[in-house]
C-alpha cells in the first residue's frame, strides 16, 4: 500500500475563471505540486493560469483509488478535478 498526499489547489485564469483541483502524489513537496498543476493547467490549454504556493497547499494523505494510482504511476501525479474544471 503507497500513500498518496493530496494538495488542494485553486488556479485562477486570465480571464477569471477559478479552478478548483487536488494534486496527488507520492511525495510531500509542495514545489512539486506546483509544478505538476501548472504542466496540467498547460495540457488543458491554460498556460496562463496563476497558481501560487498559498493556492496549492498540503491537505491530507490517503491511499489513492484504483484511476488516480494509474496517473500517479504513469506519470508522477495525478489530478482530481473538483469546481470550475474541464470535463
Amino acid at each position: 500500500m503507497t500513500i498518496s498526499h493530496v494538495f488542494d489547489t485553486y488556479a485562477k485564469t486570465a480571464q477569471g475563471r477559478t479552478l478548483h483541483f487536488n494534486v496527488v502524489l507520492d511525495e510531500e513537496d509542495q514545489q512539486k505540486a506546483l509544478i505538476y498543476a501548472k504542466d496540467w493547467l498547460a495540457s488543458i490549454g491554460l498556460e496562463d493560469a496563476v497558481v501560487t504556493p498559498e493556492n496549492c497547499y498540503f491537505y491530507h494523505s490517503l491511499e489513492a483509488p484504483d484511476a488516480l494510482r494509474a496517473d500517479i504511476d504513469r506519470q508522477g501525479y495525478a489530478i482530481y478535478m473538483m469546481e470550475g474544471c474541464p470535463r
